[in-house]
């Protein structure tokens, strides 16, 4: 059997006091286990109120750089999502429409060269909200409902 000192030099028991010594931090702090902290904006007038909708937003931010990108390059809008991969900005895991907490939903107007996007969260709440765009480039949010073309325009708390 190893002496008790030599144990303690291993970095398997070095981990494992470290995690014990923040539970134990946390615990004479008072914050319960698991429990998340505020959000931490991403950058200055980060709109976002979640890390969920920071993810949302930069997806949005980057289908809108790609429909733009498409539409410099080929005369015209994209009309699916897939279609924005030939931007190089826009990857094929992209083209999914699970985003994780929020689901895309794409229109493409081929007749009139518009578009609209919008993101749905999977459970809206007030750090989970809807965001819409179209080929305008505005974003739009809302946290009661589907965002629209009706929804007030995202703006940083």
């Amino acid at each position: 059997m190893k002496p008790v000192t030599t144990l303690m030099k291993t970095p398997c028991f070095t981990v494992i006091s470290a995690v014990l010594a923040a539970a134990l931090l946390a615990a004479l702090m008072g914050i319960p286990a698991g429990a998340q902290t505020s959000y931490q904006p991403k950058f200055k007038g980060d709109p976002a109120r979640s890390d969920s909708e920071a993810a949302a937003l930069g997806y949005l931010r980057t289908f809108l750089r790609a429909q733009k990108i498409y539409k410099k390059k080929y005369g015209h809008y994209a009309t699916t999502l897939l279609d924005l991969t030939k931007t190089g900005s826009f990857t094929r895991r992209m083209a999914a429409t699970d985003r994780g907490d929020y689901t895309v939903k794409f229109k493409s107007h081929k007749e009139k060269d518009t578009f609209e996007i919008t993101l749905i969260p999977k459970q809206q709440d007030v750090t989970h909200r809807s965001f819409f765009s179209d080929e305008q480039g505005t974003i739009r949010a809302d946290e009661q409902k589907e965002a629209d073309e009706d929804s007030p325009v995202l703006k940083a708390d």
